[in-house]
C-alpha cells in the first residue's frame, strides 16, 4: 500500500476477501486452502482474460494479465510438463491402466500429487497423450 501499486493491492485484497470468506465457513485454513483459493483466483482471471482477448479489449487484458503475475507469484513454482509426465508414468502403472477408459483411475491417483503444482488440463493432456500412445 505505500508503494501505491494498485494493480497489487487489488489482486491480493481480492484473495484476502476469498480467505476471509472461507474462514468464515471453517475453522481454521491450511496453507493447502489458501493456495487452492490463490488457484481459483487466477483461474478467474485466467478466464475473463480469455473473454477480453475475444472481445477485443486490449485495454482492460494488460491489467488482468499483471494482476494474473502478481497472483502466481504467490505460488509454488510450477511442475514442468516433463516432471508431470514422468508423475503421470508412475500413476498409470500404479493404477493398471491400459486405455483411454482408465483416465479416471489415473487422475484420481496422481491430482493428489500435483494439487498446486500444475494446471489440471494440462495434467489431463498429459495423460490423454500417454494412455493413447
Amino acid at each position: 500500500m505505500r508503494a501505491r501499486d494498485e494493480r497489487r493491492k487489488s489482486a491480493l485484497r481480492m484473495v484476502l476477501l476469498a480467505v476471509q470468506l472461507a474462514e468464515a465457513e471453517q475453522d481454521s485454513l491450511t496453507d493447502e486452502d489458501i493456495q487452492s483459493l490463490i488457484q481459483k483466483e487466477i483461474k478467474r482471471r485466467t478466464e475473463a482474460l480469455e473473454m477480453m482477448r475475444q472481445a477485443g479489449r486490449a485495454d482492460f487484458e494488460a491489467a488482468e494479465l499483471a494482476e494474473l503475475e502478481i497472483l502466481q507469484a504467490y505460488l509454488p513454482a510450477s511442475l514442468s510438463p516433463e516432471a508431470i509426465a514422468e508423475l503421470a508414468r508412475i500413476a498409470i502403472t500404479e493404477a493398471g491402466a491400459t486405455s483411454l477408459a482408465d483416465i479416471g483411475k489415473v487422475m484420481q491417483v496422481l491430482m493428489p500429487r500435483v494439487r498446486g503444482q500444475a494446471d489440471g488440463r494440462l495434467v489431463n493432456q498429459i495423460v490423454r497423450g500417454l494412455l493413447s500412445a
